[in-house]
């Protein structure tokens, strides 16, 4: 018989060892954190694609309502966040059903110094929150030569 060492990275915590992320899930609701929550916010899909006169941004972001975005422009960063609660009752003869829902996500971006803050366009439309960040042309510098006196 063979005895072979097995590097645990969960020691110390409690889990089962099925995987990472199900262990993850397991301590988050065990402690009551809100890793899972990240972990959602971490994966939404977003494209990003430029072109000669703009850059445009895709989130995928289906089951939310135009009312649940809120998209804040400040400095250089856009932020955008959404999130969306629901709630079912259903009382019949014999039962009480209840289920709630919540999903939420919140991303950020440095935008470029040449972006025209105030031509900014955004539109949701079949579950996909689209942005137009127009480009500007950006003050050119002048050279000077400077003499010492």
């Amino acid at each position: 018989m063979t005895l072979v060492k097995v590097n645990n990275p969960q020691k110390g915590r409690m889990g089962f060892g099925l995987s990472p992320l199900f262990d993850e899930a397991f301590n988050d609701f065990v402690n009551g954190g809100n890793s899972l929550r990240s972990l959602y916010t971490k994966h939404v899909a977003v494209n990003i694609h430029e072109t000669e006169k703009s850059f445009n941004i895709d989130f995928a972001a289906p089951g939310f309502d135009k009312a649940d975005f809120k998209i804040n422009l400040e400095n250089n960063t856009l932020t955008v966040t959404a999130e969306k609660k629901a709630e079912e009752n259903v009382t019949e003869k014999n039962y009480t059903k209840r289920e709630f829902s919540y999903n939420s996500f919140s991303r950020s971006f440095t935008l470029p110094e040449n972006i025209a803050h105030e031509a900014i366009k955004a539109e949701y439309k079949n579950g996909i929150l689209q942005f137009e960040l127009p480009k500007e042309e950006l003050a050119k510098k002048s050279v000077k030569e400077i003499s010492v006196l």
